[in-house]
């Protein structure tokens, strides 16, 4: 099974290109457990209230079993390790550990060329263009296969990099 990460700033259609891809292609996808984790809290959230986010991810994928050719993730540690970075100026090591060691197959990077939709949870439309770089920049450091996915046909763009 090819697992596919979707990832990129806020209100670049993740969530709407991952449960695409996994309707397309007919397989399973996990959904961004930071939104019903931030959902239910009666507080604002905290630097580790990210730690809890990024091992409910992994339970998550882990606890996902099944014989389809691939797994759609809207989002991995990756963006956990980017936005602790980015808000809290570090990243918990357990968070850093996992990502050295977890593989997938392809990232796609969503681009910021799509308008900022407002969202309760959603705290940055002045700086995507600096967070899409963080983004890509982590992806190059690390080695990661990855695509950037831009434009109206952001579908077929990724249902292309999925195929290859």
């Amino acid at each position: 099974m090819k697992k596919i990460v979707v990832i990129g700033p806020e209100s670049t259609g993740k969530t709407t290109l991952t449960k695409a891809l996994a309707k397309h292609f007919e397989c399973d996808y996990i959904e961004e457990y930071a939104r019903e984790f931030i959902d239910k809290l009666d507080r604002p959230y905290q630097e580790e209230d990210i730690l809890t986010i990024a091992q409910k991810q992994i339970e998550l994928e882990e606890s996902q079993k099944t014989n389809q050719p691939y797994l759609f993730l809207d989002t991995d540690l990756i963006v956990c390790k980017v936005w602790s970075q980015y808000k809290y100026g570090n990243c918990h090591p357990w968070i850093l550990q996992q990502i050295k060691t977890r593989k997938y197959h392809h990232y796609l990077l969503c681009d910021i060329d799509l308008e900022w939709q407002a969202d309760p949870q959603r705290e940055n439309p002045n700086n995507r263009k600096e967070l899409f770089e963080l983004y890509k920049k982590e992806l190059i450091d690390s080695g990661k296969s990855f695509s950037i996915i831009s434009g109206r046909e952001r579908l077929e763009q990724a249902i292309a990099k999925t195929e290859n």
